[in-house]
């Protein structure tokens, strides 16, 4: 009888504790003796994708996330953190829901659970401020009981919205990212591309293409002789079947030269019209073998 009776008292005692859990983004943090801190909630949004606790020695900003949930879509959940440095540290939830938006829930810190049983015969005193119940020991000196009691209660914070920067490319709208991950995503485009980031207003980052130079490295196929002809040196000509397209600098078609049995060719400069920048297309069995362009000069 007796186990059944604790058993029952057990039942009760967790219906209790889930029916007190807060509603997301609201929840619950309290300590519950020997370093164990818990964190509470109920869920009830239809569609969650992620739920990471967050701990902070700092109410506003340092927020490290010490637990993903697998999974976030449980109605009633929490977890036992056993391995915050103190119980004066602040916790708050990052929510990520099904359409891919996200939720950073006001940070709490710690009140002592005053469903706190304590073992054997020391005698306990109970200390009301404000709404919080602050339990010590009867061998705790004034002063230490004095400290744990304005530690339990601490200052009203205000809470600063986090900020959100708009990312554009020329005049393209990418995404928002928030300041807390600013740091982030600024390190992964200068450390894995060349682009530029300016920020154009304070709000807004725009960031640059990095646009690389053309560098001009001449063909040993296709080339421009010191007369101004182009010659065309292509070996094994009489076993391979190679053919030239040619272009202007802007990519419009001129003529083509198929089926060249000479190793050696030369084109007269006159061919092209004019002076400039031509491009050529070279194939070797019908694959492309090169695409450049040569340079003829003025005085022809």
């Amino acid at each position: 009888m007796a186990k059944i009776a604790i058993f029952l008292c057990s039942i009760l005692l967790m219906i209790g504790q889930l029916a007190a859990q807060d509603t997301l983004p609201k929840f619950s943090v309290s300590t519950k003796g020997n370093n164990r801190i818990l964190i509470s909630w109920a869920n009830t949004y239809p569609t969650i994708k992620q739920i990471s606790i967050q701990r902070s020695s700092d109410s506003l900003k340092n927020f490290k996330t010490i637990l993903s949930l697998p999974d976030p879509s449980i109605p009633q959940n929490g977890f036992v953190d056993t391995k915050a440095p103190t119980s004066f540290v602040f916790y708050r939830i990052f929510i990520v829901l099904d359409s891919g938006k996200y939720v950073f829930t006001e940070s709490k810190r710690p009140f002592w659970d005053t469903a706190r049983i304590t073992s054997g015969a020391r005698r306990e005193k109970n200390e009301i401020t404000g709404s919080k119940q602050v339990i010590y020991s009867d061998s705790a000196s004034a002063t230490e009981a004095k400290r744990l009691t304005e530690k339990n209660d601490p200052p009203p914070v205000t809470i600063i919205p986090e900020k959100f920067y708009t990312v554009k490319r020329l005049d393209t709208v990418l995404y928002q990212v928030s300041e807390n991950l600013l740091r982030r995503f600024r390190d992964s485009v200068v450390t894995k591309t060349k682009d530029t980031l300016v920020f154009r207003p304070a709000d807004t980052i725009l960031i640059k293409p990095f646009i690389p130079k053309e560098v001009f490295k001449p063909s040993i196929y296709v080339f421009t002789e010191k007369d101004g002809n182009i010659s065309l040196k292509l070996p094994e000509a009489n076993s391979k079947h190679y053919s030239v397209k040619f272009f202007d600098e802007k990519s419009n078609p001129l003529f083509e030269v198929n089926k060249i049995a000479d190793a050696i060719l030369i084109l007269d400069k006159s061919n092209f019209l004019h002076a400039g920048w031509f491009r050529f297309e070279l194939y070797e069995d019908g694959k492309l073998k090169e695409k450049n362009k040569f340079f003829i000069p003025k005085d022809f």
